[in-house]
C-alpha cells in the first residue's frame, strides 16, 4: 500500500495549548492502521519555494498508508488545522533506487 506524507502548516502565531493536544491525538487515533509514523513536531523551520510563510508555517509531519491519493485527502480532511486557518500538505512518498542494485 502506499505511503503518503502529510505536512502541517499551522497558521501565523500559533501556539500549541492543552485544549489542542487531545484534538490533535484523538484525529491521529481515528486514523487507525492507516498511521505508519505519528511523526514529530518541526521546532525549526527552512522553506523553499512558494509555502507563504506570511501565513503559515511548518509545524510537523506524518506518514499513513492510504489506497491512492484520493484516500489519504480524505483522511487528511480531518487535519485540526484545516479549521484554523492552517493547512496539511499532502504528498505519496516514493522510493529511492538503491545505487548498488542500479548498477548491477
Amino acid at each position: 500500500m502506499p505511503k503518503f506524507v502529510f505536512t502541517y502548516r499551522h497558521p501565523a502565531g500559533y501556539t500549541p495549548s492543552a485544549e489542542s493536544a487531545p484534538v490533535w491525538m484523538a484525529w491521529f487515533e481515528g486514523m487507525g492502521d492507516h498511521l505508519v509514523d505519528l511523526g514529530q513536531p518541526a521546532i525549526a523551520r527552512a522553506s523553499l519555494g512558494n509555502c507563504d510563510s506570511s501565513r503559515t508555517g511548518l509545524g510537523g509531519y506524518s506518514v499513513i498508508q492510504a489506497e491512492d491519493l484520493e484516500a489519504a485527502v480524505a483522511i487528511a480532511k480531518g487535519c485540526p488545522h484545516l479549521s484554523g486557518d492552517g493547512g496539511v500538505e499532502v504528498g505519496e512518498l516514493g522510493e529511492v533506487p538503491d545505487p548498488v542494485r542500479a548498477r548491477g
